[in-house]
């Protein structure tokens, strides 16, 4: 009688009396692997990239503000007591920054002309490229050296627009708490290029305490308190975390909740991705049913003797099953060598997209970066291998249950 390490060992040698079947059947999952792999990675790596970037462009991971804030961005709508905000969330494990940050609508103008757009006053005490990638896009002039500066930095376009070159006048017009319209007058010290024609367009940059005095907030008000995350992931975690430390009046929302366009788009495309591999598995799947199911008829005779001789049908089930296994771990042998060199390959040097994808392009106003390279989340790895064992060990139960009925007496008789 066979016992299990018996069956494995007897399973393992069956799969290769037809050496040619089998490698045929190892090199359809180890291609299989392969696309998943890739499809995920590309993704992976090109959606977590957009989320710090949309996080890193003025909103952060997750975000402080008030609870009417997200409907109606008024300037009178703001937070109170900032320091004592940022030093509660700070102390979350997940939270890497936490920066006050005041938005909003303005009009720029100067003697010629006028247009409007939005700013975004921060300190430039407290922020670097870290927190606030609109400082990597400066391509003209010099960021705030303090956030009582009185330099204003315009995106490329809206410079452009406005006839305007490094040194010159501004002048730009708020409406603040009580709606009555307040301004400043500053001189253009940057320009920056994000590559967003939206954001280039429209873009002003100014220095938060100067925007707190024209505005007449205190010193520790705010619009918005952006907190930069060490993963994504955990926004929703750390989200639930600080709605029970913070004070009701402030409310606290995931990335995907302040950019839902953006959150919309991801999850299309990952749905979309989805819908690909779950093909991909299916057609692989289909090949091992083939593979094992031509095995079992083949063996009709050898399974009949075998039962014949004192095997129960559930040994034979299990030996079936037993080379099921086999094959998805073979499989997944397989896959890793066939999808370690393209993957370490594409996460140096990437896919270079311009051809396709024009200058400029951009989704929620973030600009979509040509160059494609690929790093998949561990987890996502893990459940492609999971996919790919159970997908193999489903597709030899029926194979498994048809040699475990067969007939001794009626199969012997085969030749």
């Amino acid at each position: 009688m066979l016992r299990g390490p018996k069956l494995s060992t007897m399973a393992r040698r069956n799969l290769w009396r037809h050496k040619r079947r089998t490698f045929l059947t190892l090199l359809a999952i180890a291609f299989g692997i392969l696309l998943a792999v890739i499809f995920t990675a590309l993704q992976d790596y090109s959606f977590s990239q957009m989320i710090d970037t949309a996080a890193r462009m003025g909103t952060g991971h997750v975000t402080l503000q008030h609870p009417d804030y997200l409907d109606t961005p008024k300037l009178a709508l703001t937070l109170q007591g900032g320091e004592a905000l940022r030093e509660i969330a700070i102390e979350d494990r997940d939270v890497l920054r936490a920066v006050e940050r005041i938005s909003g609508e303005i009009l720029i103008a100067t003697a010629r002309d006028s247009y409007g757009g939005y700013f975004l006053a921060y300190d430039p005490t407290q922020e670097d490229t870290e927190t606030l990638a609109f400082l990597e896009g400066i391509v003209e002039g010099q960021p705030f050296a303090s956030a009582s500066d009185s330099g204003v930095i315009l995106g490329r376009i809206l410079a452009r627009n406005l006839g305007l070159e490094l040194g010159d006048r501004v002048v730009y017009r708020l409406a603040d708490r009580n709606g009555e319209i307040v301004g400043n007058l500053g001189r253009l010290t940057g320009i920056l290029d994000t590559g967003a024609p939206t954001t280039d367009g429209g873009l002003c940059l100014l220095p938060i305490d100067t925007v707190r005095r024209v505005l007449g907030y205190q010193a520790d008000e705010s619009t918005q308190i952006a907190l930069v995350l060490s993963d994504s992931r955990k926004s929703a975690a750390v989200s639930n975390r600080l709605e029970r430390q913070v004070p009701s009046q402030v409310a606290v929302l995931t990335w995907d909740e302040v950019r839902p366009e953006l959150s919309g788009f991801i999850a299309m495309k990952v749905g979309g991705a989805r819908f690909m591999e779950m093909v991909i598995m299916l057609l692989v799947a289909a090949g091992i049913f083939n593979t094992l199911f031509v095995s079992v008829m083949e063996r009709s005779r050898e399974f009949g003797i075998m039962m014949a001789i004192g095997h129960s049908p559930g040994q034979i089930f299990a030996l079936v099953m037993w080379e099921s296994l086999w094959l998805a771990l073979m499989g997944l042998v397989a896959g890793a060598v066939l999808t370690a060199y393209p993957y370490f390959a594409l996460s140096k040097e990437g896919i270079d997209m311009s051809m396709m994808i024009g200058k400029g392009t951009e989704i929620s106003g973030i600009g979509f970066d040509p160059q494609l390279s690929v790093g998949i989340f561990p987890e996502n790895l893990f459940w492609i291998g999971t996919a790919v064992i159970v997908a193999t060990l489903l597709s030899g139960l029926y194979p498994a249950w048809r040699a475990a009925r067969v007939q001794p007496v009626e199969t012997i008789k085969l030749v």
